[in-house]
């Protein structure tokens, strides 16, 4: 899918074209920069400040057409609240909040990314340009006609955004592009149809890393079957579709050091298999591998800015569906680990795929940490909303990592509790195990569940129920696949997992 939004780095200097944007504070006051591109125009914004009521709060707009005395065609001041108090995590917004500003043919646009006091940081800068292609993002591949006012933000808009350093704020977007590129293949995988994405297509299109330098392994049924993984293949036996597993690896980092793993469910199409969910919203299932989607993304993320540090991603790839051979309530499978489940409810099938995937991962990588994305739990949602992601882990400083990192990215997550007592929900008079509780606890104890497949290695989950598919719209997302994830774990790994050089 083409770029909505081209952004490119020009020096102040520069001649504005098309569409201006300036910043201000909640004072209205502009920069050195600003203030001589706008020239005898900043009384013009004076007046139409106090006609629309504009402070200059934070992510609040004035928009100018025809603006006397400018060649430009329109001008839009970003309003950034007070100026001392911003955080990098505030460029991303505003970069998101100027994209929805430009409808349509947005043609050219010059940002000067200035503030009053000072020039906007190449950080910054970077933030800045992020949140705008993230906004401008639309998946539309499958409509033939468009609709009168269905304008894509920032469709076609050619961006300059003027910078003190032009190189510094360069070298801070390179890294800053790869990372954006990571959550737009996410969000497209979330949002292709399940006709089109289905275990096979998806391990393809995972495979497509190898021209990045991903070393890529893709395991079919015949090998899974060797391995024990009869947890995940339970899942899938019901599909005409045969599973897989993928497993991605980048060596970024120093030979032999043990890398970090991030393990994603995916159920490419979830009906819940015998135990079958209501028609209502079924559709929605097809994002119910938004955990791998986020892997995939994050994998691409890490190895096109050529992150420092070596990296395993695993995905394991199921259609849940209720054919004669699906797997029924009462069966009982044993896992790759060999501890065998009862399966009560075949809806609860996440857990499943990634318990053989889990114990696959620590065992034969021995990671420095572990971390799942897994779109598990309805009750996620009921605890958290859409808001924040539900975060299990048996390691404190993993926790606190993902807990600052969340803060940082505008990627939230909120720790849930584990603890022994749990255990005895999932507790099977049958098996080792069951595979769903009872009516309370629901996210916990399938955290309880997949803590039993992890074997000592410091591990996270995140539940992304809520948070990957269907969330409320945002600054930076307009889409119905969020992509989430994907900047987080970037985040985790740039802050605490490259090897310094």
């Amino acid at each position: 899918m083409p770029d909505a939004v081209k952004v490119g780095f020009v020096p102040f200097s520069a001649a504005p074209r098309g569409i201006l944007v300036v910043f201000c504070d909640e004072t209205l006051k502009f920069g050195r920069a600003a203030s001589k591109a706008l020239g005898a125009s900043a009384a013009v914004v004076k007046r139409a400040s106090a006609t629309n009521r504009f402070k200059g709060k934070s992510a609040a707009t004035l928009d100018i057409l025809a603006p006397e005395g400018l060649k430009v065609d329109r001008l839009i001041v970003v309003g950034v609240g007070k100026a001392s108090a911003l955080k990098d995590s505030d460029f991303l917004k505003f970069g998101g909040v100027l994209a929805g500003k430009i409808r349509g043919d947005g043609g050219a646009v010059t940002v000067i990314a200035e503030l009053p006091s000072a020039a906007i940081s190449p950080d910054q800068s970077a933030s800045l340009a992020s949140g705008m292609r993230l906004r401008a993002y639309k998946f539309d591949r499958y409509k033939t006609k468009k609709k009168d006012g269905d304008d894509t933000a920032a469709l076609h808009a050619d961006v300059s955004i003027a910078v003190a350093d032009v190189a510094a704020a360069k070298k801070a977007f390179a890294p800053a592009n790869h990372v954006v590129e990571g959550v737009i293949i996410a969000r497209d995988l979330v949002n292709e149809p399940p006709n089109v994405l289905y275990p096979e297509e998806f391990a393809r299109r995972a495979s497509r890393l190898r021209t990045a330098g991903v070393r890529i392994d893709v395991l079919d049924v015949k090998a899974m079957t060797r391995l024990g993984m009869g947890a995940l293949l339970g899942v899938g036996q019901g599909s005409t579709r045969p599973s897989r597993t993928v497993v991605m690896r980048w060596n970024g980092g120093r030979k032999g050091e043990p890398p970090v793993a991030f393990v994603g469910k995916g159920v490419c199409f979830d009906t819940g298999g015998i135990s079958i969910k209501p028609a209502s919203n079924m559709e929605e299932m097809k994002g119910d591998m938004g955990g791998a989607a986020c892997v995939v993304g994050l994998m691409h993320a890490l190895a096109t800015r050529k992150a420092k540090v070596n990296v395993v991603g695993a995905i394991g790839l199921v259609e849940n569906m209720p054919d004669g051979n699906a797997q029924r309530p009462g069966d009982i499978v044993t896992s790759m680990s060999g501890q065998t489940i009862e399966v009560i409810n075949t809806d609860a099938e996440g857990r499943l795929v990634l318990a053989d995937v889990l114990w696959y991962v620590a065992k034969k990588f021995k990671p420095k940490i572990m971390v799942d994305l897994a779109t598990l739990t309805g009750a996620i949602m009921v605890a958290l909303g859409t808001e924040h992601a539900g975060l299990f882990s048996n390691n404190d400083q993993l926790s606190e990592r993902l807990t600052k990192v969340g803060l940082e990215t505008g990627e939230r997550v909120w720790r849930m509790p584990l603890a022994p007592e749990y255990d005895k929900l999932i507790d099977s008079q049958f098996a080792d195990m069951k595979n769903i509780g009872g009516r309370f606890g629901g996210s916990i104890t399938a955290a309880q569940f997949l803590q039993r497949f992890v074997d000592n290695t410091p591990w996270a989950h995140l539940d992304i129920a809520g948070t990957a598919m269907g969330a409320a719209k945002s600054d930076i997302n307009q889409s119905w696949g969020s992509g989430f994830g994907v900047r987080l774990l970037d985040r985790l790994v740039a802050e605490y997992y490259e090897a310094r050089r």
